[in-house]
């Protein structure tokens, strides 16, 4: 079942059908499939001529378990170019690519997978794609005079391919809503800073990080998708996309620890399962944090400040474990760190603490 929901969170509910007693895909496979057919490729352009052209054709990228499922057709066995393959498509049966997409092996091929294998295609077409792909692992891809889309398949998954000029809108409509999520982020982020080098617990200003910060990471997730897709159309979104959301995985991490009753592991992974609708609900992630009751008298741990010095994580375990929480620490007399830390790191933490408090 997580694999399943894996895929469907890389390609979405509508897009990916999964089809259970089919092989799955990882996430991985899949980011490789989508990219074998990005704008700019060799392949996508002979897709979208014969598109153009009004034509159809099965295409199947060859490996060792589809070699059984082929019968008749002939054999080419060219250097692969799209103007050939678009010559090659206006023949009924299958055309089959060599795994390294270099070279046209076969055309005019009847593709002979099992019929018992579940479809929920209907043109015979796409229905010999599908369980073909469903039966040997292999990527093929169906063009549709009728419905003019392509379809790729892929082991357990249907995906079909966007216009670039829609996945352009698409992205760049996930780019603007992930650069205010990212303001906000920075927002409350700021807030808890100057709540926390005052010694003051702010559980609403931590729970609005935590919450920005993994819906940043789920719409970047969407936009990583797009981007693959997009192929060379894409390079400067993905520059964009490193710049947003440089760092909100690793300081929501650490607000998690810092403010967990449960944990960061358990905590993360029960945030993992909320979706976006149920992230925009600040009770869900008190719940997360197993700090709905949560008022005066609780202590901020400090380990999202601290991580911002010279320290190792266990030199911080043992100063939290020592002072019981980032207030003694940061305002404590500096002798105090001696017996952990010795003189030298101490004098350094002190100057580090001061710096921090000074930003």
């Amino acid at each position: 079942m997580g694999e399943e929901k894996e895929v469907q969170a890389i390609l979405g509910k509508e897009e990916a059908i999964v089809v259970p007693s089919a092989k799955k895909a990882t996430k991985e496979e899949l980011y490789n499939v989508l990219k074998l057919v990005a704008p700019g490729t060799s392949l996508r352009s002979a897709l979208d001529s014969i598109m153009k052209t009004g034509k159809g054709a099965l295409i199947v990228i060859e490996n060792d378990s589809v070699i059984p499922l082929l019968d008749g057709g002939f054999r080419v066995n060219c250097r692969f170019t799209p103007q050939r393959l678009v010559e090659l498509s206006k023949m009924d049966g299958a055309i089959i690519i060599s795994r390294d997409l270099k070279r046209l092996l076969d055309a005019n091929v009847l593709l002979t997978p099992d019929s018992k294998i579940p479809t929920n295609e209907t043109g015979t077409r796409h229905k010999a794609a599908e369980r073909t792909a469903k039966q040997t692992g292999c990527v093929t891809i169906a063009v549709s005079e009728r419905r003019h889309e392509i379809t790729l398949f892929y082991k357990n998954v249907r995906y079909v391919i966007k216009d670039t000029g829609e996945l352009l809108r698409k992205a760049n409509e996930q780019m603007q809503l992930l650069e205010k999520h990212r303001e906000l982020f920075d927002f409350f982020l700021e807030k808890l800073n100057r709540a926390e080098l005052k010694n003051s617990v702010n559980f609403g200003h931590a729970i609005h990080v935590i919450q920005k910060g993994r819906i940043i990471e789920k719409i970047a997730r969407d936009l990583r998708k797009y981007i693959i897709e997009l192929g060379n159309e894409g390079i400067l979104l993905r520059t964009r996309l490193k710049e947003i959301t440089m760092n909100v995985e690793k300081e929501t991490d650490l607000v998690i620890k810092d403010y967990s009753k449960i944990g960061l592991a358990k905590s993360k992974k029960l945030l993992g399962n909320l979706s976006y609708d149920e992230l925009l609900d600040i009770e869900n992630i008190k719940k997360v944090l197993a700090c709905e009751g949560s008022g005066k008298g609780e202590v901020v741990k400090g380990w999202r400040l601290l991580s911002k010095t010279s320290l190792q994580e266990q030199e911080i375990a043992a100063l939290i474990k020592e002072f019981g929480g980032l207030g003694k620490i940061l305002y404590s007399d500096i002798g105090l760190y001696k017996n952990l830390l010795g003189e030298d790191k101490s004098l350094l933490l002190k100057e580090e603490i001061e710096k921090i408090k000074g930003n």
